[in-house]
């Protein structure tokens, strides 16, 4: 009960003792704040943007391979021929061949050379139903009949059909007639993704039978295909089967295809990002670190205003122990108070990021709970040295400065 008492008191006396100088107190734990600011920050921002193109990813569907042609000198790409003998393979349930190229859309008086035309297969829209905001898909006939149709996503709408309903409507897209048919939803929007793959800012993306994409941008052949295999657990079946076709397609040559099993890119991606994340954690440790630095300095400073005090406690009977459990103490409020603030500083920050760049916020536990404990540490690491100090000081040499 003494001991506990003896507890409080100190917490009591290092609380008087920070509140006593606020400036020091924020000029010491400033950097306390910065390093848990940035480690939070950037675990949150990096979760989320993985969150993110892990949806991406996702929404193509568990099972789906895609087939990137790069060929020979003298064949470039797969003809609508040899499409179906891929098609044919026992274990594919079904493909959509893709295309997709920056190309000049207008509207009326609107108009934008940055719009990202993709033509994509019926089977497309069969695998991604979520992607459908208003009216229909691209269908079996549209891709038969190389009908021209289209479908637009949010980004396209504004900047064709500004404040208006665009289904039903024209646009013109190199300067071909397309019908508007349907829209695609705003939260599922795939843009994203292909601009991931291509690069570059667009003003949005619009979707086009595959076979009215060809004629667009003056192609027969396509050098991108997706692949919905019958069963997800078959998927190394069928990435055999194709590997045979498209062997014998391109006469055996190395180096003419790559197919890429998406699973197993959110896999890899899922390991780059947490590796990013261990290293960017790491960096922003050294704001910590300095933190850690300010405190020890600051204590060792109030260690040396406070001598006299020291020595009359110890010549009052204060133990050793008594006396560094105060400044220990001391240092650990001030770094976990720069924690405290450093957590909710990195979550507004994080969380305004995540706002205006359309990627995931997430609360993650962890992170917070990392950051927390990082501060922690810190106080006790940093503090222990001049607690130790403070807690060796002769009484006699203490009160010589009365």
């Amino acid at each position: 009960m003494i001991k506990w008492n003896m507890f409080v008191e100190s917490v009591r006396m290092s609380v008087a003792n920070i509140t006593g100088s606020k400036m020091r107190t924020f000029l010491t734990t400033l950097g306390i704040i910065i390093g848990v600011a940035a480690i939070i920050a950037l675990m949150t921002i990096v979760q989320g943007a993985t969150a993110t193109m892990n949806e991406q990813f996702d929404s193509m569907g568990l099972g789906t391979l895609r087939i990137s042609v790069t060929g020979t000198d003298i064949k470039r790409g797969l003809n609508d021929h040899e499409i179906s003998q891929l098609l044919a393979c026992e274990h594919v349930q079904g493909l959509s061949p893709t295309l997709s190229a920056t190309m000049t859309a207008k509207r009326g008086g609107a108009w934008s050379d940055r719009i990202m035309v993709q033509g994509y297969g019926d089977e497309y829209f069969r695998h991604s139903q979520e992607l459908i905001d208003r009216g229909r898909a691209i269908n079996a006939i549209d891709v038969a009949q190389e009908t021209r149709v289209c479908m637009v996503d949010g980004n396209a709408e504004k900047t064709l059909f500004y404040g208006e309903d665009p289904i039903g409507k024209t646009l013109y897209i190199s300067g071909i007639e397309y019908t508007v048919v349907g829209t695609i939803d705003e939260e599922e929007d795939a843009s994203l993704y292909a601009q991931m793959l291509f690069g570059g800012r667009t003003d949005g993306t619009v979707y086009v039978p595959y076979t009215s994409a060809k004629k667009l941008m003056g192609t027969s052949t396509v050098s991108t295909i997706e692949i919905y295999v019958t069963d997800p657990n078959e998927t190394d079946a069928a990435i055999d089967e194709l590997e045979m076709a498209l062997d014998a397609i391109f006469n055996y040559k190395d180096d003419t295809y790559t197919i890429i099993n998406l699973e197993s890119v959110t896999d890899a991606l899922s390991l780059m990002t947490s590796m990013m994340m261990s290293l960017l954690v790491g960096i922003a440790s050294i704001a910590l670190v300095v933190g850690g630095i300010g405190i020890m300095k600051m204590m060792l400073v109030t260690v040396t205003e406070r001598t006299t005090e020291i020595g009359l406690r110890k010549a009052l009977g204060a133990e050793p122990w008594q006396i560094q459990m105060q400044f220990l103490i001391e240092a650990i409020i001030l770094s976990m108070l720069g924690g405290v603030i450093g957590v909710f500083t990195g979550l507004t920050i994080s969380y305004v990021i995540c706002l205006n760049s359309e990627i995931t916020f997430t609360l993650d536990p962890f992170a917070i709970g990392l950051g927390v404990g990082f501060s922690a540490a810190v106080g006790i690491i940093f503090g222990w040295a001049p607690a130790r100090k403070a807690s060796n000081l002769n009484p006699i040499d203490a009160l010589r400065s009365v």
